[in-house]
């Protein structure tokens, strides 16, 4: 392994001279300065671009000295102040910030660490570094102390030369000459080091999901979904990598600050940053009531309306959060996007624009052996290299092999050729691959928005329900369809037979949302006893199962003459297995349940009970029928019991959906017992 990575390290050197670095020189001394990496990065290139001991060691020491002169740590602040006053000048490190100050028609810096404010600074940096003007950025700088008697309102501090640390200019050919000498998995093992990550220790899917990462830095207007535990790493590429990118933490925002400011008439951080990133997105809010509105707006178009313009922008939007509870647990009780808060968590318009859905909890949680000690780019330069990359399109690199399947929609379709643009970009920015590697990256593409899409289904219903996303081979013409890892298995009705008195049902819950009810019915000995649990507050299923067991004490004689009421009690409870909220629609399948328990005979494996019925025994037809089958085959049953006043209805489903079905019609409430019970 030794070997690989030092054949790997010389090749490196070889053809990007004083591009590299080695990163752990990058966590040796992050460790005692906080400074981002970039800007650590910008004097371990200037000082340490090389593979000899002797130079490196002596250039750590140059950086550590200069971080220890000229980096203002906050509590140090007055001690470098009189320093730039007995000096006369001196060179600082720090986070400069510019505002217009109208009153006085001059731009004034705020040092972050420094304390300072109301520092004149020229207008030609304002003008060439524009991102002074939004969040800041860090630099070097001179600053000269001159007092003036007269002049007593002026700041004495002044600014005599600014450098933001970022690398001045890049040449686009020597990375692409340079990427054609490397393989591709060289070339993805030199990515994640050059973001500070070990490949060696990564699984391959967790190599794909970080290079994902990094698409929105590379892509135009891409937006991109991780949720997922916490210390995975989610917000840190978008934090202490790119000075291109920024992290809005804490979720509060306004539409001035993200978007436009109809006072000062500027853009707001889309249109200064390349990717902007909201960490937590549980506490995404927005001061103003159309926020959501205009971020919709601007994730489908790249463009928003205020005022009377029409403003474009180009940042990707990226939104990272935790899971709290275990993904299985989630899938069955709601949806992946459960995270983001209630004005967006059911909002399908809303996460119908992400491109991407990266599955955090597939990402391991970070662990010191996990960081890198190897050679990569500097971050800067890597930085540099996808900004630059935004300026190019490869999403139409998939024609020429492949065609995608006809359950894609428009929206399905720009999001595929999006997230496959962007890998294109990371692994072969020279624009040279075959079949295989663009297969590759389209599958991850596919899986990536069909997670998006079946969550959408949960969400949405019917409006969503083609999530059978496939490719086709343009020369042989096979069609092949993805599937997504987490759908898997694990479905709310198992296989086999239940336990007798064990039913389920799939209806409205209070909600609204139409979800899964399992009811489970115990028959002991007793005096003819009728008890309930699990029903929470909700009256109306209270009643729904009183009516059933009426119902079964005046009609149990039609069903079997074996059936006891005054020896036995009945045990009645019922579970709501999504979590949506109890329903009103449960009195048939309690009364199924109760003559099942009675009978001590199960019914049909993997069956489910639709429709309900009212105490004289009239059965009501299903509402919204094609989107209740849906959430039965999502739940994993293969057989269904549907009341013959549903059968009207049929037309409105989709003849795949229905063909997933045995399905049984029944009349009455003692026909559904028996075609429930599998008797005949």
């Amino acid at each position: 392994m030794d070997r690989e990575n030092r054949d790997l390290n010389e090749k490196l050197n070889k053809y990007f001279p004083g591009r590299v670095v080695r990163k752990d020189l990058t966590q040796k001394i992050k460790e005692g300065a906080n400074v981002p990496v970039y800007v650590l990065e910008y004097l371990l290139g200037m000082y340490c671009a090389t593979d000899d001991e002797d130079s490196i060691n002596e250039g750590v020491n140059r950086v550590k000295a200069i971080l220890a002169e000229n980096y203002v740590r906050p509590d140090e602040a007055e001690k470098i102040k009189s320093k730039i006053r007995e000096l006369g000048q001196y060179t600082v490190i720090d986070k400069l910030t510019v505002r217009l100050n109208e009153k006085r028609d001059i731009y004034e810096a705020e040092f972050s660490n420094l304390g300072l404010k109301g520092v004149e600074v020229e207008a030609d940096y304002v003008k060439k570094f524009e991102k002074l003007l939004a969040g800041g950025i860090w630099c070097i700088l001179k600053i000269q102390y001159y007092y003036d008697e007269e002049l007593r309102n002026a700041n004495p501090f002044i600014i005599n030369s600014l450098k933001p640390i970022q690398i001045p200019n890049l040449d686009m050919d020597e990375i692409l000459n340079g990427r054609k000498h490397f393989t591709k998995d060289e070339w993805i093992d030199i990515l994640l080091r050059s973001v500070g990550m070990e490949p060696t220790q990564l699984e391959e899917k967790v190599k794909w999901h970080l290079l994902a990462r990094m698409i929105p830095l590379v892509e135009n207007n891409y937006n991109l979904c991780e949720l997922g535990p916490r210390g995975t790493g989610k917000s840190h590429i978008y934090k202490e990598i790119s000075p291109n990118s920024i992290l809005i933490s804490g979720g509060q925002t306004t539409v001035a600050n993200l978007f436009y400011n109809m006072n000062t008439r500027k853009i707001g951080l889309v249109g200064l940053w390349d990717v902007v990133a909201f960490d937590e997105v549980a506490g995404i809010t927005f001061k103003d009531k159309d926020g959501i509105q205009i971020m919709k707006d601007y994730m489908a178009s790249g463009s928003f309306a205020r005022g009377k313009e029409l403003k474009n922008a180009s940042a990707s939007m990226v939104f990272v959060g935790n899971i709290n509870q275990s993904v299985d647990v989630l899938l069955k009780t709601s949806h992946l996007f459960e995270p983001f808060p209630e004005a967006m968590a059911y909002d399908t318009a809303f996460f119908d624009r992400m491109h991407c859905y990266i599955p955090g909890w597939e990402i391991p949680k970070y662990r010191p052996e996990f960081f890198t000690h190897e050679y990569g780019f500097i971050t800067d330069y890597i930085a540099e290299f996808f900004r630059e990359m935004r300026k190019r399109s490869y999403g139409d690199s998939i024609d020429k092999y492949f065609r995608l399947g006809n359950n894609l929609n428009q929206r399905d379709v720009i999001a595929v050729r999006k997230t496959v643009s962007g890998l294109v970009k990371l692994i072969y920015p020279h624009g040279e691959f075959n079949k295989e590697d663009i297969e590759e990256i389209l599958r991850y593409a596919l899986v990536g928005r069909r997670r998006v899409k079946e969550q959408l289904k949960k969400i949405g219903g019917m409006e969503f329900y083609d999530v059978h996303f496939s490719y086709i081979d343009n020369e042989t013409f096979e069609e092949e369809f993805v599937s997504v890892p987490e759908q898997g298995g694990d479905k709310l009705i198992p296989e086999g037979m239940g336990k007798p008195g064990h039913i389920y049902t799939v209806a409205h819950g209070d909600s609204g949302m139409i979800g899964v009810y399992k009811i489970e019915t115990e028959v002991v000995s007793g005096t003819g006893k009728f008890e309930r649990t699990g029903l929470g507050t909700s009256r109306e299923a209270r009643e729904n199962l009183n009516t059933a067991f009426n119902y079964f004490k005046a009609n149990k004689k039609n069903i079997s003459g074996a059936i006891s009421l005054n020896n036995n009690d009945f045990l009645m409870h019922v579970q709501d297995l999504q979590g949506i909220g109890m329903t009103s629609q449960l009195t048939l399948a309690a009364f199924i349940a109760l003559c099942s328990g009675a009978l001590k005979k199960p019914v049909l494996s993997q069956l489910v009970v639709l429709g309900s019925m009212s105490i004289g025994g009239t059965i009501n037809k299903v509402e919204e029928l094609a989107s209740t089958l849906q959430v039965c085959l999502d739940a994993g049953a293969k057989k269904v019991l549907l009341p013959m006043a549903s059968a009207a209805d049929i037309n409105t489903v989709p003849p795949e959906l229905f063909s997933k079905f045995q399905i049984s019609f029944y009349q009455s409430p003692e026909d559904a017992v028996y075609k429930a019970l599998g008797v005949e």
